[in-house]
């Protein structure tokens, strides 16, 4: 199995890592503008937003692509940033 993920960036990293790391660095208020969802606008938290993310792979898909443009993990100099 490690060797399917080997070449994932986000392999090791939870949801919830993901989703807290980028509350911490944007904020709600940037983080739905960067991406428009509901969850992200109205009365936002990490729990509902890991509800409606773990039911709806599109969103989680540009969450995911949203946490490699921000902290580039393939760069190596920024993998003990997150």
């Amino acid at each position: 199995m490690s060797h399917d993920q080997r070449n994932n960036p986000l392999h090791g990293l939870t949801l919830e890592t993901i989703v807290t790391q980028l509350v911490d660095h944007y904020g709600w208020q940037s983080l739905a503008q960067q991406i428009a969802i509901n969850c992200f606008k109205s009365d936002p938290s990490i729990k509902s937003s890991l509800k409606f993310l773990r039911r709806t792979p599109w969103a989680r898909t540009k969450v995911e692509a949203l946490y490699l443009a921000t902290f580039d993990l393939s760069n190596p100099w920024n993998q003990n940033k997150s």
